[in-house]
Formats: C-alpha cells, sequence, structure tokens
C-alpha cells in the first residue's frame, strides 16, 4: 500500500483555482456563443467581420474549444486538488497558442478589429501561461495527489 503525502495548500490556491474556473467559464460562453451563431447573426456582422468568421478554418474552431474545455477542465481539477490539471492545462495552452497564433499570423483580424484586438489574446496567453506553472507549483509543493 502506498501513502501520498497529502499537505493542505494556502487559502490564495483557492482564491487562484476560483478565479481560474471563473475565467475558463467565460471562454467557454464565448465559444459557445461563436459556435451557435445563426447565419442570421453572421448576416448582421459588417462584411469584413462576416468574411473573417466564414473563412475560419475549422481547425481553429477546434483549438479554441481545447482552449476553454481543457482550461475548464483543468481548473476543476485544481480545485479538486488533483495532479491531472497539469497536463490538462497544458494541453489549453496548446489549443491557446493555436487559436492565437491563426489570429496573430494567418488571418487579418487586427485589421478587421484594430490594433486595441490585439489586448486579449495577449492577456489570455499569459493567463494561460501562469495557470500552466501555477498547476506545476501546486504539484510541486504537493498540494495536489
Amino acid at each position: 500500500m502506498t501513502t501520498e503525502t497529502r499537505i493542505k495548500p494556502p487559502a490564495w490556491f483557492w482564491v487562484v483555482s476560483v478565479l481560474a474556473l471563473l475565467w475558463n467559464l467565460s471562454g467557454v460562453v464565448a465559444y459557445l456563443a461563436q459556435a451557435f451563431m445563426t447565419p442570421e447573426d453572421i448576416g448582421k456582422m459588417p462584411e469584413a467581420e462576416r468574411l473573417l468568421i466564414e473563412s475560419q478554418p475549422v481547425w481553429v474552431t477546434g483549438a479554441f474549444a481545447l482552449a476553454v474545455w481543457g482550461g475548464a477542465l483543468g481548473s476543476v481539477a485544481l480545485l479538486l486538488r488533483k495532479k491531472w490539471a497539469v497536463p490538462i492545462l497544458i494541453i489549453s495552452l496548446v489549443g491557446i497558442l493555436g487559436q492565437m497564433s491563426y489570429a496573430f499570423f494567418m488571418s487579418n483580424s487586427f485589421e478587421v478589429y484594430g490594433p486595441g484586438a490585439m489586448v486579449m489574446p495577449i492577456v489570455v496567453i499569459v493567463i494561460g501561461i501562469a495557470l500552466v506553472f501555477f498547476a506545476r507549483k501546486a504539484s510541486a509543493e504537493q498540494w495536489l495527489n
């Protein structure tokens, strides 16, 4: 029989984990809003935005789904204090990087939305990286099992 050391995490661990879940749930809502956009909704958009949405490859939508659902699942794993939060959050980060690489390098999204539209993708990348480091630290500190 093996016994795992279970160390009680500090209060800030719970605060960060709850905030991570709320952040990722907002991403899930954004994904669902985009995924279930009707043709009528798309038709009401300005032409440049409509063309951007219509020309988006399916792999970008898949990366978006991987990013937000992985982030939400990884955040739940943090709250459950499970070590599998680390690989799930890494998978989420891969999804983020895939989605944002399209936005930054393969589309004209910043021409359509303006340079201010770069802020949110950068924030998403930074938070994704931070959550991976946070989960790794929690695992190293034995707050996860």
